[in-house]
């Protein structure tokens, strides 16, 4: 559990995420359930603090799970409680994660991670605002809003079986998707003068900078890790590098930066680049769906929200003159 920990406010001008942070600004007023979506590292959790900071419920408990790091022989005491004698080694009474949110916000991050069993313990009190201790016959009210978040396919896990689908649907009133770093290349130079300072102000030591080379190599690198990958570089080349008074370079940044994962260019011998295979494939979703972009975004697999964002990435302009 992580619970009521600082956590920077989201960073970045890039017009998606501006997209993404006006929409969490209009369900924080509401009590409504919200699905983030996104790959690790990209930030959902600092999403999911933004809109608690700015709901009526901002002064409340803020309690963080991540579901995937719960014993699966716990998880069911650890989030509803239990009453003393319950189980062997219960000698007293335990509130569990879900009612110490009493009055604020549970983010259940990995939520695909729950066993079955404890997903309808969850769609219950969704749904009733009730939970059960284990060992108790009566249940509790609990007045807490739930913000859940994932980097699986959980259509995919209904279909398979391992969701219950009432609670996918339950959860995902508001889906949010937090688009992964490599889509937002203008915004690290930005994260990157955040964190060197964040890590400086740390360990008390000067800040450091980098060369316009080493910046243009941060921003075609695909980030796997994302935002925790760029944060964790930052603080690494701030305590190894503070005491130099020149920018660093880019033979200071790690060799897979330097030379490996980076997004390639179009080459000259007819093979198509990432954005001209993304191109054909929205294309080709488009024209199997009939131009219908809800079932064109199941296909590629992704919201309909990241294909209009994608639409207007490859075909500025009027979306009728592209031919789509």
């Amino acid at each position: 559990m992580r619970a009521n920990r600082h956590q920077p406010q989201p960073i970045g001008n890039a017009p998606v995420f501006q997209q993404l942070l006006n929409t969490a600004q209009l369900v924080a007023a509401t009590r409504a359930s919200v699905l983030i979506l996104g790959e690790s590292g990209s930030g959902k959790e600092v999403l999911a603090r933004h809109i608690h900071n700015l709901s009526p419920v901002a002064h409340k408990p803020f309690v963080a799970v991540n579901c995937a790091a719960l014993p699966e022989n716990l998880v069911e005491s650890e989030l509803f409680g239990y009453k003393r004698g319950a189980f062997s080694h219960a000698s007293q009474d335990r509130d569990g994660l879900i009612r110490s949110a009493e009055g604020g916000t549970l983010f259940l991050d990995e939520i695909g991670e729950l066993p079955l069993t404890v997903q309808a313990k969850l769609l219950r009190f969704l749904e009733s605002g009730e939970i059960l201790p284990l060992g108790q016959d009566r249940a509790v009210n609990v007045n807490v809003r739930v913000l859940a978040a994932t980097n699986c396919q959980l259509e995919k896990m209904v279909k398979d079986g391992r969701f219950r689908a009432d609670l996918y649907y339950r959860l995902q009133v508001v889906p949010m998707e937090v688009m992964p770093l490599r889509e937002r290349g203008g915004d690290i130079p930005l994260l990157a003068e955040h964190f060197i300072k964040q890590a400086a102000a740390t360990h008390g030591l000067p800040t450091v900078s980098f060369d316009a080379e080493a910046l243009a190599a941060l921003k075609t690198y695909s980030w796997p890790g994302n935002i925790r990958e760029l944060k964790n570089l930052c603080e690494r080349l701030t305590i190894l590098c503070a005491q130099r008074f020149e920018p660093l370079g880019v033979d200071n940044l790690p060799p897979e930066i330097r030379c490996g994962r980076v997004v390639p260019a179009a080459s000259s011998v007819g093979i198509l680049s990432l954005e001209e295979q993304e191109r054909e494939m929205i294309l080709q979703a488009l024209d199997q769906a009939k131009g219908n972009k809800t079932h064109a975004a199941k296909l590629l697999g992704i919201t309909r929200y990241t294909l209009l964002y994608r639409l207007k990435k490859h075909f500025p302009g009027s979306l009728e003159t592209a031919g789509i």
